[in-house]
């Protein structure tokens, strides 16, 4: 006996609806269910939103203490402190703080920053010498543990003809 496709489609439909009474239909066509987690992915506004943490955490984001280890050696140091002038950066990149890898306005606000709490805090984060593979190695048990270098910092000296 053949049946029409169409007759038979209604019966099971109806009774899937019967079968499962949690299945609900919202005002924009969404099939959901009421309980769990919704399964509506797409909006089109969700590309602001999709790395909220992501954004939040590399908004303010600095250079690492390992990399200012790096730019703290002689050569890479007068470079920074001696840059030519960049109308992009703030104070014309003629005023930056090495340990902080920050730029600054004018002399009188790099020479306040030197006094502040941020700043003396990150000095005393760049004491303890960078972490290197070798240390690495050592905490993973391939050889005996050495504590690590206090290296001296100070805070970088302050030319005045810069004004």
């Amino acid at each position: 006996m053949l049946l029409d496709p169409e007759v038979n489609f209604i019966p099971i439909l109806a009774a899937r609806v019967k079968v499962d009474s949690q299945v609900r239909i919202n005002s924009t066509g969404f099939i959901g269910s009421a309980m769990g987690k919704s399964k509506q992915t797409g909006n089109h506004k969700s590309d602001k939103k999709k790395n909220i943490s992501k954004t939040w955490k590399t908004k303010r984001r600095t250079k690492d203490l390992d990399q200012i280890h790096s730019d703290m050696k002689p050569e890479t140091a007068s470079k920074l402190l001696h840059q030519e002038v960049d109308y992009d950066v703030t104070g014309c990149a003629q005023h930056y703080c090495l340990h902080c890898a920050r730029y600054f306005v004018d002399m009188r606000s790099l020479k306040e920053h030197f006094k502040t709490k941020v700043h003396k805090r990150r000095l005393k984060q760049l004491r303890e010498e960078p972490y290197t593979q070798a240390e690495a190695e050592r905490a993973a048990g391939m050889g005996s543990y050495i504590p690590p270098k206090t290296v001296e910092v100070k805070t970088q000296p302050v030319e005045e003809d810069m004004d």
